[in-house]
């Protein structure tokens, strides 16, 4: 993990990968719990026998799932010091590349594509995140993620 004492130090790391995080399950509890808060209960997510017939053979995780991994998955790669709040500002230029199936493993690659100031205390990030998934060459997701910081006051 990358720690940084303020968010003033994002500004030297632009351009650079900050890490890779842990292999983390999802399993078909979790797609359940997030049909259950979102109400997205397509067969294809929740019905495993009627999704083992399926174009998959099984069941999927929601796409949306794989996207709100995003900024947890940066938390884990860098930790911005110095803040009283961080928000989670954009995410854009989501790509959907490949399914992530009930039980597969996936990953956050996370690059600061760019960093600059804003007004009252706030620094901006912007994130590429490439959302890997055990044993596939090609990614779940590809997705920025814009980041804002509000630094401690001096």
């Amino acid at each position: 993990m990358r720690r940084l004492a303020s968010p003033a130090e994002l500004a030297g790391l632009v351009g650079q990968e900050l890490g890779v995080g842990r292999w983390q399950q999802v399993d078909q509890a979790r797609v359940e719990a997030f049909a259950a808060v979102t109400g997205d209960h397509q067969w294809i997510h929740v019905d495993a026998g009627r999704a083992a017939t399926g174009p998959y053979g099984g069941t999927l995780a929601h796409g949306m799932l794989t996207l709100a991994l995003v900024p947890p998955m940066i938390a884990e790669v860098v930790d911005v010091g110095g803040c009283l709040l961080t928000v989670n500002r954009e995410i854009c230029r989501a790509r959907f590349l490949s399914p992530v199936r009930a039980g597969d493993r996936v990953r956050g690659r996370v690059t600061l594509a760019a960093s600059r100031p804003r007004a009252r205390d706030y620094q901006e990030a912007r994130y590429a995140v490439t959302v890997e998934t055990e044993g596939n060459a090609e990614p779940a997701l590809r997705a920025e993620a814009i980041l804002l910081y509000r630094s401690v006051a001096d």
